[in-house]
């Protein structure tokens, strides 16, 4: 029988090494009051990377852990800060003991949720920091105190350079999505929080990342304890119960094509992956015009905006969702059953965190990628990264509906000039209109 994490709502068994005996968390020397936690959330037993990772990290000792996105590695930096903070028994300091770093606010906020879950009976205080919303609240909630501390960087340093907290206390440093931030350009961020801390041989160091890339090994060398290196390789790179199928469209066939397969297929909970957030909102305009209802997600939509519509999209009522690659990971949206790669992702690795965002829980789902004019270059690399061919589809006549009127009209680039005025002809008396 599989174990299911209802907190990552991902089947673990697929990872599960073949003739091992699962670990049971009550097998590990956890305080009575972190398993009670962990048995109200339904865990029961590990995933390859808690079982791993618990038994160095448990004994004081830096981890850094290779493993892909929804494995369990939340749990198991959680499980371990929960540890060490209740042995240290340091009582009545209103200081963070604990520093959970993550390189966006989405994924800041369910790590925030997965530990009030996890910890309610420690009776450790938690308090976020993250950027685009709630900036009084969040500061109000560090100043009362708290144990641990989420975030993400610019908000932490904004925070720590107003004095609201200081870095001296610290006994466990976690990096969650170590190669997000090298993408994300958050690594000048991260070593500044990094050298304000304690000495590595005084604190706890747990670093997570989807790839232990050169640059993420040199992070955890300089600033780590000796870590021990663990790599979760799983059986395959993308899921087996996902159907993967990619077509070859012209450019301008993309949106009728897009359209043509959401009303074929209707997927009760789609996400659109697209590069840039100008291709997001004319692929929004097209829907709208095609009686689509869809939200739009990229990086510079408000915080408030954006949980009220990650909520719908939870929740069942908006059914399509486009979005960055801000929405790859730390996203946990259970029951999407079709993904759409309308423009495929320009790194590798990223085509592997898109489609994971459906067949999880066990579920069966259906990944489609569109290799255009722009973009079918990366197929080759992709299909080598993964470890098999995708299956190409025909386009028939039916998938390429005609388009309403309103759909069909460009929006004027933006060039972030002012529309230039039809000023007419220079005479010597004036402009002739």
């Amino acid at each position: 029988m599989q174990a299911v994490d209802p907190i990552n709502k991902l089947s673990y068994g697929a990872m599960t090494t073949p003739n091992t005996a699962p670990t049971s968390f009550d097998s590990f020397p956890l305080d009575e009051k972190i398993l009670r936690g962990v048995k109200e959330a339904g865990f029961i037993h590990c995933t390859p990377v808690q079982a791993q990772s618990l038994p160095i990290s448990l004994e004081n000792r830096d981890v850094a852990a290779q493993a892909q996105t929804g494995t369990g590695k939340t749990a198991a930096f959680l499980l371990a800060t929960f540890q060490k903070l209740l042995l240290s028994k340091k009582e009545n300091s209103q200081q963070p003991r604990a520093l959970i770093i993550a390189p966006t606010r989405e994924l800041a906020l369910q790590i925030h949720k997965d530990a009030a879950q996890l910890g309610k009976h420690t009776g450790l205080r938690f308090a976020l920091a993250y950027g685009g919303t709630n900036y009084v609240q969040q500061k109000e909630a560090i100043e009362k105190g708290c144990d641990i501390l989420i975030g993400t960087p610019g908000r932490l340093i904004d925070f720590f350079k107003q004095k609201i907290f200081h870095l001296r206390d610290i006994e466990v440093m976690v990096l969650d999505e170590a190669d997000r931030m090298f993408d994300l350009g958050f690594i000048k961020d991260i070593r500044f929080l990094l050298r304000r801390l304690p000495k590595p041989e005084n604190r706890l160091g747990l670093l997570f990342s989807a790839t232990l890339s050169f640059k993420v090994s040199e992070l955890a060398y300089e600033h780590m304890n000796n870590p021990e290196i663990i790599r979760i390789e799983p059986e395959q790179v993308t899921a087996k119960s996902v159907e993967e199928r990619v077509y070859y469209p012209a450019n301008p066939e993309k949106i009728p094509l897009l359209v043509g397969l959401l009303r074929d297929i209707q997927p009760k909970r789609c996400i659109i992956f697209i590069n840039t957030k100008r291709a997001a909102e004319r692929i929004h305009l097209a829907l709208k015009g095609n009686d689509f209802d869809s939200g739009l997600l990229s990086g510079d939509v408000p915080q408030n905006k954006r949980e009220r519509l990650l909520k719908k999209f939870q929740s069942g009522d908006l059914h399509l969702l486009i979005a960055t690659d801000v929405a790859a990971r730390g996203l946990h949206i259970p029951e999407v059953d079709v993904v759409f790669n309308f423009d495929l992702p320009q790194e590798v690795e990223d085509y592997v965190h898109r489609i994971g965002r459906t067949a999880r829980s066990g579920a069966s789902g259906i990944a489609i990628s569109f290799a255009c004019e722009e973009y079918a270059f990366s197929v080759p690399d992709i299909e080598a990264y993964i470890g098999h061919s995708i299956p190409m589809q025909s386009i028939t006549d039916t998938l390429l509906p005609e388009l309403k009127p309103s759909a069909k009209a460009e929006k004027r680039p933006h060039t972030g000039q002012p529309p230039r005025r039809n000023r007419g002809t220079r005479k010597s008396g004036g402009y002739k209109k």
